[in-house]
């Protein structure tokens, strides 16, 4: 009798959170193909929205960019996959295929004796729309507050307040990976002339998606990252905030979440 297959199923992960799997490294591979990132998402079965958080999700979470666009618009721009970006390609086959190996190797002799955390690949998925992958650069310790300034790229940093209690927890010293979590609805924009704050980013509109009352809207703030904020559509009408107009995200640093292994 022939001896069931296992398909294993690999998500690489970054600081605990799953940072892709098979179905956005096949959307990888369609941009370098297509070269486009509307015939990518057609090719692969996924929405042109879906597709953008996709691959933003990747570069805000990956060192360098994964993914870049060229300037043309939603239906004549072009999309590139960096060398990055096929460096992730390629080492997440490579992984693939050990996984395959080993899955043959217990589907023939079974799962006595193996360790089942080998077997256990899935992360959890949280509601947050901007997740950032950071380093701790400071820790500002008050009586009841700590201020946590994060690197997140570049010479760009975000500011986190958590409690003392939260800050000995999570064990915050600089040196220390983070994630950073900001929900979209806490993110809000400006024109990009007024005064900056703790956590102000200023950048261009690269979508914009209405609802009946909110509007999403997808911020570039340069190296690949994207803050997405969603707010009264109201207010991104009187800002007159449309793709490729500069713009600027703000949020409070109390608004930041953060997580560790």
């Amino acid at each position: 009798m022939t001896n069931p297959r296992i398909d294993a199923l690999l998500a690489l992960r970054s600081e605990g959170r799953v940072l892709v799997g098979r179905d956005r490294i096949r959307l990888l591979e369609a941009v370098a193909e297509h070269g486009n990132i509307t015939r990518a998402a057609r090719a692969t079965g996924f929405s042109y929205k879906t597709a953008w958080e996709a691959v933003n999700a990747i570069n805000n979470l990956m060192p360098t960019p994964a993914f870049v666009t060229r300037t043309g618009g939603r239906a004549g721009g072009g999309a590139e996959v960096t060398a990055e970006g096929r460096r992730l390609i390629a080492t997440f086959h490579r992984l693939e295929k050990r996984l395959a190996d080993i899955s043959e190797a217990i589907a023939d002799e079974g799962l006595e004796g193996r360790d089942e955390a080998l077997l256990w690949m899935l992360g959890a998925q949280v509601s947050a729309r901007n997740v950032f992958q950071s380093e701790v650069e400071e820790v500002r310790r008050g009586a009841v507050d700590v201020d946590v300034v994060l690197k997140i790229m570049g010479a760009r940093r975000l500011v986190a307040t958590v409690t003392n209690s939260a800050a000995t927890s999570l064990a915050l010293e600089p040196g220390r990976k983070v994630l950073a979590l900001v929900k979209a609805p806490f993110v809000r924009l400006a024109r990009g002339d007024d005064e900056p704050t703790a956590n102000y980013f200023p950048g261009t509109v690269v979508s914009r998606v209405d609802g009946g009352r909110n509007s999403e809207i997808a911020l570039d703030i340069g190296e690949g990252k994207t803050l997405v904020s969603v707010g009264p559509l109201s207010v991104v009408e009187r800002l007159g905030l449309k793709p490729g107009a500069p713009a600027a995200a703000t949020f409070e640093p109390d608004h930041v979440i953060l997580a560790v292994n």
